[in-house]
């Protein structure tokens, strides 16, 4: 009998659906958290000391009614609260860290005397036993020392009614050290960590009027000043790492419910606590689960409430395997009636997300690479700066100057970013110079023929590139072309645009779009290519800007973000090489940023810009693995 296969070629697979890109199931079902409630508490205490984990917690002491410190514990069981051991010394404000089998409290104190207490207790998971006192008596400590029952710090606090402290103790299991101290004094903070890698944040330096946004970073010998919370605060609820933390509730002067998440960078606010509330106990291991323990309101609360994430964790992102997609499969999809295809992956399937913030908030400077290594140079703080910083797909670092201050330049979008080069723009006035990057610093090359502001530019390195229209101080539409040493002039484009077009691609075979030509703020959405000879009108984008991002090839680029007379946009198209196509949107709309991309916009990055503020957000965009093509007989 003859075999069918055999005659007729291979076996076509049968789905009911298609597989999902990455990039697309994370937009449809993005990475957050979220509080829930949990058990209530038996005791509704304040101020008292909470550590352990998630499922595996413990709160002791603290002010219960009728006002006076308690000495009875609970335990948590990841569902339910059992009371447990009791303290020797009753007291409030004091400080908890360790495990449910092996934990430590220390400093406190109790309303009659209102002395500040040295007292430090071990807890071995049935009863609480006294040991080594503190160096220094303080109340109000750090809220959350997360180290253990053998390793941990008790930092900042007060020592009196109004007298901060700037004391750091190491706990080694037998008693306390003094280390170097913290760079404010304050009490009353949020904390996490461990002994050697810990944050110290926000709190207050005097009354409840008086809170702070500092965040310190302890390595193990010293404290270092890092990003600031973005809500002041103190008597909050903290867990997590110094890498990945969570702080909730507190006062400032009033009672919050806002929670802020710590990714080691940069503090992002999240969702917000069902209760505002403060002197909350707080326990987890990390920033992805955490409890919010009992505090006060306009009185003691038994409330529990529960942080967690639900969604795609974007930090293990999967092979494309949603549906075993692999390249260059085929397949018929029997609920469309349609046969499809598997290919490499790529815009227009692709998502926005955030990175790590610029150190320097700024808008209109120039920028090269991709969302994993970056440079921006320049731009405007009001007034102009030199200041370049690199990116390493996380965090940025200040490296070297520029040679000229300047903003609103043209520049390469090279990707890697250490062959680039920037021209243009005004210090003011206008520019000529042409700078070289090597990696380490700027060298100044040839100028400009013609000085500009506002200009366009791209290129693949530092050895080719084209710089487009500009203003100086009237609106030009010359574009010159460089050839690793020199500017020669070249065929001006068709439609008139003398202020801050985006092109991609290279000096060969490019693209330029968008862009805001005089009088006035008019915008074009013209869209024209590039031969190396002469230009060529085309598909215009979707929405009308100027000051925008962008960057790519000839025939895959990207435009985002960007303004018309009296809006920002977020809006984000992909160019497939003969059309405009709206996908994701950036995560915050601002114009005047700073864009870097790969050729394919696997990858790209958008810095900096400008709303009704100077923003030093990042944004970075991922394609997907994958992407989903129907077959044709066309």
């Amino acid at each position: 009998m003859s075999d069918y296969k055999g005659i007729k070629g291979f076996q076509v697979q049968t789905r009911t659906e298609d597989p999902t890109p990455y990039a697309q199931a994370l937009a449809d079902n993005p990475y957050a958290g979220a509080w829930a409630s949990g058990t209530s508490v038996n005791l509704a205490v304040r101020s008292m000391a909470s550590f352990g984990s998630f499922t595996a917690a413990l709160k002791a002491g603290g002010i219960g009614p009728p006002g006076s410190e308690r000495t009875a514990s609970e335990k948590w069981n990841g569902s339910s609260w059992t009371e447990d051991a009791f303290l020797n010394s009753g007291r409030q404000y004091f400080v908890g860290s360790g495990t449910t089998t092996a934990g430590l409290v220390f400093g406190g104190v109790k309303n009659s005397p209102t002395s500040a207490l040295d007292l430090t207790e071990t807890y071995d998971g049935s009863s609480f036993s006294e040991v080594n006192e503190l160096n220094t008596a303080r109340q109000q400590l750090s809220r959350a020392a997360q180290g253990t029952s053998t390793a941990s710090l008790a930092f900042g606090g007060a020592t009196g009614p109004s007298t901060n402290s700037d004391t750091n103790e190491s706990w080694n299991g037998t008693s306390w050290t003094e280390l170097a101290e913290i760079n404010t004094a304050r009490k009353n903070s949020g904390g996490a960590g461990t002994s050697t890698a810990a944050l110290n944040i926000s709190g207050t330096t005097a009354g409840s009027t008086d809170t702070v946004t500092n965040n310190e970073s302890w390595n193990g010998s010293a404290w270092t000043e890092v990003s600031e919370v973005n809500t002041s605060r103190a008597g909050m609820g903290s867990s997590g790492t110094s890498t990945s933390a969570l702080i909730y509730g507190g006062f400032n002067p009033g009672n919050t419910a806002v929670t802020e998440s710590w990714d080691g960078s940069s503090w992002t606010e999240v969702a917000d606590l069902a209760t505002a509330r403060q002197g909350i106990g707080g326990a987890g291991v990390n920033g992805l689960t955490a409890l919010a323990i009992s505090g006060y309101t306009t009185t003691n609360v038994t409330n529990t409430e529960e942080w967690t994430f639900s969604g795609i964790d974007p930090s293990t992102t999967p092979a494309a395997d949603y549906a075993d997609a692999i390249i260059g499969d085929f397949y018929y999809n029997s609920s469309t009636g349609q046969f499809k295809t598997v290919n490499d992956g790529g815009a227009p399937i692709g998502s926005w997300s955030s990175g790590g913030d610029l150190n320097t908030a700024k808008y209109g400077a120039a920028g090269s690479g991709d969302a994993s290594n970056a440079i921006v140079a320049g731009g405007s703080t009001s007034p102009y700066v030199a200041t370049t910083e690199q990116y390493d797909g996380s965090s940025w670092t200040e490296v070297n100057d520029l040679n000229q201050a300047r903003g609103f330049f043209g520049g390469t979008n090279s990707s890697p970013y250490t062959d680039s080069l920037v021209f243009g723009g005004a210090s003011p006035p206008a520019q000529a110079d042409t700078e070289e990057w090597d990696g380490t610093s700027w060298t100044e090359v040839a100028d400009l023929n013609t000085a500009r502001i506002y200009n366009g530019g791209f290129g693949a390195n530092a050895e080719n590139a084209l710089c487009c229209g500009g203003n100086n101080p009237g609106a030009t539409d010359k574009v010159e072309s460089w050839n690793g040493s020199s500017w020669t002039e070249v065929a001006e484009f068709s439609t008139t645009r003398s202020e801050s077009p985006v092109g991609a691609g290279t000096n060969t075979a490019g693209l330029l779009y968008g862009g805001q030509y005089p009088p006035g703020l008019n915008v074009t959405a013209n869209t024209e290519s590039w031969n190396g000879t002469s230009w060529t009108e085309t598909s215009d984008l979707n929405t009308a800007r100027g000051y925008m991002g962008g960057g790519g090839s000839q025939t895959v680029a990207l435009a985002y973000g960007g303004r018309n007379s009296s809006t920002a946009f977020a809006n984000t198209e992909s160019w497939n090489g003969s059309s405009w196509s709206e996908v994701n949107d950036l995560g915050t709309a601002r114009h005047q940023g700073t864009g870097a991309s790969t050729t394919t916009n696997s990858s790209a990055l958008y810095s900096g810009g400008y709303t009704t503020t100077i923003l030093a957000t990042t944004e970075e965009w991922t394609a997907a693995d994958f992407q989903i093509k129907t077959v044709t007989t066309s």
